[in-house]
């Protein structure tokens, strides 16, 4: 079987082919090898090319891989790695120039801080100016600002580190750092809490010795113990024997775990201005049974309503995505839809890339509605229609709370303990430290999934989450954190 016109009339079309002095090791013209004998021996035509390949007629013209813009998934220039979870191939382009980008970010050539080089973010960060969402050029969050907004793209360490798969205990299922006391004796751990805080002075490490090895449940078993045997109410008790930090995360570690997080978002909306990351942090990350638990104990422990709340103190599209959070109807089947998934990705193309403009609704309702597996499947389709990562899109096509809003759930639905880790990173990141984000999160991740998010944050930032909390913090508080986090 033959083609007219193929091979060209003196083939090989490239010169220097093959190279001189080496004609023996190089097939002849016509007779180049081909899996299953194709093209036949005599010439012939290349097999038709798969369907999605970049370039006219499939095959890219001579010059060789990649086709302009780079082909969906391959790693960027540099080996910049993937966003943490996202398999070889089904991950990121890179992103042309674009508002706010400048390809992937580089290794810089000297380290920050003592520590190890971390990328910067656009605008130089850190080494050189701030990026402007930071108030006054400061380090992001230190507890004396308030901050409300994430940084404007994922930082992650230059070093090459294999993300295709996520660390062993992720792939087997969510682990805390925290588990049940064998054992457990409520009346005897109440009784060593009353020795502890009776007398002259107080005995801290007696109490976190208690509190960090005993699981929430257990806490509020104790809490009603001490109320049974003394007539007196714990938490008044420790609140009267500590301060500052340490009381800060006493209190939350006794909280029952929706409460806690009702209790942040009231805070964040009490009084003048709004902490909208922690409106993010809790909205966007939370189950669906646990963002019902969290309306319904928000509505009897303060007598309010959660997304009246939200209305009154939010506005515009970022409004819009936490009202649409806070119903907890987001779909939680885990097997993917991968037609649906690329529908979605066209849809989000023609929402935002494709079109002057942006369709914020279209953006609220796929992010708001898919589950997270499903949304990451979107996001590797969006990666083939858009040759650009779905991060970097809303990067260009949103700004402000709604961009946090939006790119915490991707980085969720991609791998949810590299965005704790993250925000774990950011908050001891440079002078000062937030230490509500620090304590927030430990003790809310310190039951479900601290040992990935320990994992993932030792290989994000070559350092361990327990040697950053030992630099940045001090006392019996330094020694609670540590005992939670398991160092």
């Amino acid at each position: 079987m033959s083609y007219p016109g193929y091979p060209p009339t003196g083939y090989p079309p490239f010169p220097g082919y093959p190279p001189a002095g080496q004609e023996s090791s190089f097939p002849p013209p016509g007779q180049y090898p081909y899996p299953s004998g194709f093209p036949p021996v005599g010439g012939g035509a290349y097999p038709p090319a798969p369907s999605g390949y970049p370039g006219a007629g499939g095959y890219p013209a001579p010059g060789g891989y990649p086709a302009p813009g780079g082909y969906p998934g391959a790693p960027p220039a540099g080996g910049a790695p993937s966003y943490p979870g996202v398999p070889p191939g089904q991950g990121f382009g890179a992103p042309p120039g674009g508002a706010g980008f400048s390809g992937y970010p580089q290794p810089p050539s000297q380290s920050y801080g003592g520590g190890p080089a971390q990328i910067p973010l656009p605008g130089g960060f850190p080494g050189g100016q701030m990026p402007s969402q930071y108030p006054g050029g400061q380090a992001p969050y230190p507890s004396q600002i308030s901050t409300d907004s994430f940084p404007s793209y994922p930082v992650f360490s230059p070093v090459s580190l294999d993300y295709n798969s996520e660390p062993a205990a992720v792939t087997q299922g969510a682990q805390g750092t925290i588990r049940p006391a064998a054992n457990f004796d409520a009346m005897r751990d109440a009784e060593i809490l009353r020795k502890a805080m009776k007398g002259f002075g107080t005995d801290e490490q007696a109490i976190v010795d208690v509190v960090a090895s005993r699981s929430n449940d257990q806490r509020q078993k104790i809490k009603a113990a001490f109320k049974t045997m003394y007539g007196k109410d714990l938490i008044k008790d420790l609140k009267s024997e500590l301060s500052g930090n340490m009381e800060e995360l006493i209190l939350a570690l006794f909280m029952p775990p929706t409460y806690y997080d009702a209790w942040n978002l009231r805070n964040a909306m009490k009084g003048a201005g709004t902490q909208e990351r922690v409106l993010i942090e809790i909205l966007c990350t939370r189950t669906n049974q646990e963002i019902r638990e969290i309306v319904r104990c928000y509505q009897s422990e303060f007598g309010r309503d959660l997304e009246k709340d939200i209305r009154s103190d939010t506005s515009g599209h970022f409004e819009r995505l936490l009202v649409s959070m806070c119903q907890g109807n987001r779909d939680e089947n885990q097997n993917v839809n991968h037609q649906l998934a690329q529908e979605d990705a066209q849809r989000l193309y023609q929402a935002g890339e494709g079109r002057l403009g942006t369709d914020e609704s279209c953006f609220n309702m796929i992010l708001a509605t898919r589950s997270f597996p499903q949304l990451k499947a979107t996001v590797e389709a969006y990666s083939r229609v858009a040759n650009r990562d779905l991060l970097s899109s809303v990067a260009r096509e949103f700004s402000g709370h709604v961009e946090s809003g939006l790119k915490t759930i991707l980085q969720c639905a991609l791998n949810r303990p590299a965005f704790f880790a993250e925000r774990l990173y950011y908050s001891m990141k440079g002078a000062g430290t937030d230490d509500s984000t620090l304590v927030r999160i430990v003790v809310t991740r310190s039951e479900i999934d601290l040992v990935q998010i320990k994992q993932m944050f030792s290989q994000m930032y070559q350092k361990t989450l327990g040697t950053m909390i030992a630099s940045d913090t001090s006392g019996d508080y330094r020694k609670l954190l540590l005992a939670i986090v398991g160092q």
